[in-house]
Protein backbone atom coordinates (compact mmCIF):
# COMPACT_ATOMS: atom_id res chain seq x y z
CA UNK A 1 0.00 0.00 0.00
CA UNK A 2 1.15 3.48 -1.29
CA UNK A 3 2.05 6.19 1.65
CA UNK A 4 -1.07 8.49 0.18
CA UNK A 5 -2.94 5.13 0.35
CA UNK A 6 -2.59 4.46 4.03
CA UNK A 7 -3.42 8.30 4.78
CA UNK A 8 -6.55 7.50 3.18
CA UNK A 9 -6.90 4.49 5.05
CA UNK A 10 -6.38 6.30 8.40
CA UNK A 11 -8.41 9.46 7.57
CA UNK A 12 -11.07 6.97 7.02
CA UNK A 13 -10.96 4.86 10.08
CA UNK A 14 -10.29 9.22 12.02
CA UNK A 15 -14.04 9.63 10.51
CA UNK A 16 -15.60 6.77 11.48
CA UNK A 17 -14.09 7.08 14.89
CA UNK A 18 -15.40 10.80 15.26
CA UNK A 19 -18.44 9.37 14.31
CA UNK A 20 -19.16 6.67 16.64
CA UNK A 21 -17.81 9.04 19.32
CA UNK A 22 -20.40 11.57 18.64
CA UNK A 23 -23.33 9.47 18.59
CA UNK A 24 -22.12 7.58 21.63
CA UNK A 25 -22.01 10.96 23.37
CA UNK A 26 -25.42 11.56 22.50
CA UNK A 27 -26.55 8.15 23.82
CA UNK A 28 -24.81 9.24 27.20
CA UNK A 29 -26.76 12.56 26.96
CA UNK A 30 -30.23 11.47 26.27
CA UNK A 31 -30.02 8.26 28.74
CA UNK A 32 -28.96 11.16 31.34
CA UNK A 33 -32.08 13.15 30.32
CA UNK A 34 -34.31 10.11 30.75
CA UNK A 35 -32.75 9.34 34.49
CA UNK A 36 -33.58 13.37 34.88
CA UNK A 37 -37.20 13.15 34.01
CA UNK A 38 -37.59 9.86 35.79
CA UNK A 39 -36.45 11.21 38.63
CA UNK A 40 -38.83 13.96 38.44
CA UNK A 41 -41.64 11.47 37.73
CA UNK A 42 -41.22 9.85 40.99
CA UNK A 43 -40.57 12.43 43.63
CA UNK A 44 -42.45 15.80 42.45
CA UNK A 45 -45.84 16.37 43.38
CA UNK A 46 -47.40 17.60 39.99
CA UNK A 47 -50.22 18.45 38.43
CA UNK A 48 -51.82 15.84 35.84
CA UNK A 49 -50.47 18.11 33.06
CA UNK A 50 -46.57 18.03 34.28
CA UNK A 51 -47.12 14.70 34.77
CA UNK A 52 -48.51 13.59 31.55
CA UNK A 53 -45.59 15.55 30.36
CA UNK A 54 -42.84 13.69 31.51
CA UNK A 55 -44.74 10.54 30.51
CA UNK A 56 -44.38 11.80 27.07
CA UNK A 57 -41.32 13.24 27.39
CA UNK A 58 -39.31 9.90 28.94
CA UNK A 59 -41.56 7.84 25.82
CA UNK A 60 -39.58 9.81 23.19
CA UNK A 61 -36.48 9.61 24.87
CA UNK A 62 -36.72 5.91 25.21
CA UNK A 63 -37.24 5.96 21.79
CA UNK A 64 -34.15 7.99 20.66
CA UNK A 65 -32.26 6.11 22.62
CA UNK A 66 -33.17 3.12 20.36
CA UNK A 67 -32.58 4.82 17.89
CA UNK A 68 -29.78 5.77 18.88
CA UNK A 69 -28.36 2.61 19.70
CA UNK A 70 -29.00 1.18 16.43
CA UNK A 71 -27.47 3.58 15.22
CA UNK A 72 -24.09 3.12 17.10
CA UNK A 73 -24.39 -0.35 16.00
CA UNK A 74 -24.97 -0.01 11.91
CA UNK A 75 -21.93 2.49 12.11
CA UNK A 76 -19.98 -0.14 13.71
CA UNK A 77 -21.12 -3.01 11.36
CA UNK A 78 -20.78 -0.73 8.62
CA UNK A 79 -16.89 -0.14 9.16
CA UNK A 80 -14.51 -3.79 9.61
CA UNK A 81 -12.00 -2.00 11.51
CA UNK A 82 -14.71 -0.81 14.17
CA UNK A 83 -16.22 -4.37 14.39
CA UNK A 84 -13.01 -6.49 14.26
CA UNK A 85 -12.18 -4.36 17.27
CA UNK A 86 -15.54 -4.55 18.67
CA UNK A 87 -15.69 -8.18 18.40
CA UNK A 88 -12.21 -8.47 20.33
CA UNK A 89 -13.26 -6.03 23.03
CA UNK A 90 -16.35 -8.10 23.47
CA UNK A 91 -14.39 -10.94 24.22
CA UNK A 92 -13.17 -9.94 27.57
CA UNK A 93 -15.84 -11.00 30.54
CA UNK A 94 -17.76 -7.92 31.55
CA UNK A 95 -17.17 -5.80 28.48
CA UNK A 96 -20.26 -6.14 26.28
CA UNK A 97 -21.19 -4.20 23.05
CA UNK A 98 -22.14 -1.13 24.83
CA UNK A 99 -18.80 -0.77 26.84
CA UNK A 100 -17.28 -1.86 24.04
CA UNK A 101 -18.36 0.72 21.75
CA UNK A 102 -17.82 3.54 24.45
CA UNK A 103 -14.47 2.26 24.59
CA UNK A 104 -13.71 2.33 21.18
CA UNK A 105 -15.74 6.33 20.88
CA UNK A 106 -13.18 7.63 23.41
CA UNK A 107 -9.90 5.71 22.56
CA UNK A 108 -10.07 6.91 19.05
CA UNK A 109 -6.01 6.43 18.21
CA UNK A 110 -4.58 3.67 19.71
CA UNK A 111 -1.55 4.07 18.25
CA UNK A 112 -0.53 6.84 20.34
CA UNK A 113 -0.08 5.10 23.84
CA UNK A 114 2.68 3.47 24.88
CA UNK A 115 1.59 0.96 26.99
CA UNK A 116 -1.08 -0.33 28.92
CA UNK A 117 -0.87 2.08 31.88
CA UNK A 118 -0.91 5.28 29.65
CA UNK A 119 -4.15 4.16 28.87
CA UNK A 120 -5.11 3.46 32.00
CA UNK A 121 -3.74 6.95 33.39
CA UNK A 122 -6.06 8.78 30.60
CA UNK A 123 -9.42 6.89 31.45
CA UNK A 124 -8.22 8.50 35.15
CA UNK A 125 -7.77 4.35 36.35
CA UNK A 126 -4.14 4.48 37.52
CA UNK A 127 -4.34 4.93 41.64
CA UNK A 128 -2.40 7.47 43.43
CA UNK A 129 -1.65 7.59 47.03
CA UNK A 130 -2.73 10.24 49.43
CA UNK A 131 -0.46 11.57 51.84
CA UNK A 132 -1.32 13.69 55.21
CA UNK A 133 1.21 16.01 55.74
CA UNK A 134 4.70 14.95 54.29
CA UNK A 135 5.03 11.59 55.67
CA UNK A 136 1.98 9.94 57.16
CA UNK A 137 0.69 7.53 53.99
CA UNK A 138 -3.29 7.12 53.65
CA UNK A 139 -5.23 4.70 51.49
CA UNK A 140 -4.88 4.91 48.11
CA UNK A 141 -7.58 5.82 45.54
CA UNK A 142 -7.77 6.43 41.68
CA UNK A 143 -6.85 9.62 39.99
CA UNK A 144 -9.14 11.78 39.27
CA UNK A 145 -7.69 13.40 36.17
CA UNK A 146 -8.68 11.79 32.82
CA UNK A 147 -11.17 10.70 30.71
CA UNK A 148 -14.16 10.33 33.45
CA UNK A 149 -16.46 8.97 30.61
CA UNK A 150 -14.09 5.64 30.19
CA UNK A 151 -13.75 5.64 34.60
CA UNK A 152 -17.54 5.47 34.42
CA UNK A 153 -18.57 2.91 31.85
CA UNK A 154 -15.74 0.31 33.51
CA UNK A 155 -17.25 0.79 37.08
CA UNK A 156 -20.68 -1.52 35.87
CA UNK A 157 -18.39 -4.14 33.85
CA UNK A 158 -16.10 -4.90 36.56
CA UNK A 159 -18.62 -5.83 38.71
CA UNK A 160 -19.99 -7.89 36.00
CA UNK A 161 -16.72 -9.79 35.76
CA UNK A 162 -16.15 -10.40 39.13
CA UNK A 163 -19.42 -11.79 39.62
CA UNK A 164 -19.40 -13.86 36.74
CA UNK A 165 -15.71 -14.43 35.91
CA UNK A 166 -13.86 -17.17 37.13
CA UNK A 167 -10.41 -15.97 35.58
CA UNK A 168 -11.37 -12.23 37.52
CA UNK A 169 -12.63 -14.22 40.83
CA UNK A 170 -9.60 -16.01 40.97
CA UNK A 171 -7.05 -12.54 40.25
CA UNK A 172 -8.94 -10.88 42.85
CA UNK A 173 -8.46 -13.42 45.45
CA UNK A 174 -4.94 -12.82 45.62
CA UNK A 175 -5.78 -8.93 45.68
CA UNK A 176 -8.19 -9.88 48.95
CA UNK A 177 -5.82 -12.14 50.44
CA UNK A 178 -3.55 -8.76 50.87
CA UNK A 179 -6.11 -7.03 52.07
CA UNK A 180 -7.40 -5.15 49.81
CA UNK A 181 -11.40 -3.29 50.56
CA UNK A 182 -14.04 -4.01 48.07
CA UNK A 183 -13.89 -0.34 46.16
CA UNK A 184 -9.69 -1.01 46.04
CA UNK A 185 -10.79 -4.45 44.22
CA UNK A 186 -13.24 -2.80 41.64
CA UNK A 187 -11.02 -0.22 41.20
CA UNK A 188 -8.01 -2.90 40.26
CA UNK A 189 -10.92 -4.61 38.33
CA UNK A 190 -11.66 -1.65 36.26
CA UNK A 191 -7.97 -1.37 35.42
CA UNK A 192 -7.58 -4.67 34.56
CA UNK A 193 -10.29 -4.17 31.84
CA UNK A 194 -8.83 -1.42 30.40
CA UNK A 195 -5.21 -3.38 30.20
CA UNK A 196 -7.05 -6.34 28.45
CA UNK A 197 -8.80 -4.18 26.37
CA UNK A 198 -5.42 -2.36 25.16
CA UNK A 199 -4.31 -6.10 25.00
CA UNK A 200 -6.81 -7.26 22.51
CA UNK A 201 -6.81 -3.90 20.31
CA UNK A 202 -2.63 -4.30 20.14
CA UNK A 203 -2.43 -7.84 18.97
CA UNK A 204 -5.16 -8.10 17.45
CA UNK A 205 -6.22 -11.44 19.27
CA UNK A 206 -9.61 -12.49 21.15
CA UNK A 207 -9.58 -12.36 25.29
CA UNK A 208 -7.33 -15.37 26.74
CA UNK A 209 -6.48 -16.21 29.89
CA UNK A 210 -3.26 -17.55 29.56
CA UNK A 211 -2.04 -14.17 28.82
CA UNK A 212 -4.71 -12.28 30.53
CA UNK A 213 -2.89 -13.20 33.78
CA UNK A 214 0.08 -10.40 33.04
CA UNK A 215 -1.57 -8.34 31.42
Amino acid sequence: MSATAARRVESARAGSGARLQALVRRLESLIEMRVAEENRLSSAVSTVAVKQSLEAHIRYLIEEIKQTEAAIQEQINNHPDLKQKSDLLDSIPGIGQTTAALLLAEIVNLKQYKSARQVAAYAGLVPRERRSGTAVRRRTQLSKIGNARLGTALYFPAITALRCSGFFQQWASGLRERGKCKMAVIGAAMRKLIHLAYGVLKTGKPFDPNWAKAA
